[in-house]
């Protein structure tokens, strides 16, 4: 990720259809793409994922964490909340991989994106970031990017925080206008 030629999407991330994303994008640099999951559980809606959820503070999402890894070096702690309702019951609120990923499970729930906005900040790590990151001094800051996914009638249904070592270099983003 720190290669400069290196030129995401957040488009395979957000439509259905794409199966293993990060494993396929790796792969196309020729590198290999993994994750673990660490946790699936229903917690109280934190204060700004609850406001982005339009929940009310507390209320039960289900958070979904993963380690990402590239070549088996960690380079990503992402958390995704769902409102319990519409992840309740369903795999994404068990440990296991999920056939054809999230994105697919929640396109079969009826959860597709209309709206999609993301937030980057920079900020010194938690002490579970820094460990599950393997970052080398607790200076070393992290980048955070905040996603929050709106249906096309606007309702939010998705906030995923991914956090990366600051190390990672650069974002880039490039937007077509309509």
């Amino acid at each position: 990720m720190t290669d400069e030629r290196w030129t995401g999407s957040s488009k395979p991330y957000i439509e259905s259809g794409h199966g293993d994303a990060w494993g396929k994008e790796a792969a196309g640099q020729g590198r290999k793409g993994t994750q673990r999951i660490l946790r699936a559980e229903s917690v109280p809606a934190p204060h700004t994922v609850a406001e982005a959820l339009d929940l009310k503070a507390g209320e039960p999402v289900i958070r979904r964490d993963r380690l990402i890894l590239l070549d088996d070096e960690p380079v990503e702690l992402a958390h995704s909340y769902w409102p319990a309702p519409i992840a309740g019951g369903t795999a994404l609120a068990e440990t296991g991989r999920i056939r054809g990923g999230a994105v697919s499970l929640l396109a079969e729930l009826g959860y597709t994106p209309g709206t999609v906005n993301e937030e980057v900040q920079t900020r010194p790590p938690t002490k579970e970031e820094a460990e599950a990151l393997q970052l080398a001094d607790n200076r070393e800051w992290v980048l955070t990017l905040t996603r929050t996914i709106s249906t096309p009638n606007g309702h939010p249904y998705e906030v995923s925080v991914m956090v990366s070592p600051g190390r990672i270099g650069r974002l880039h983003y490039s937007m077509k206008v309509d």
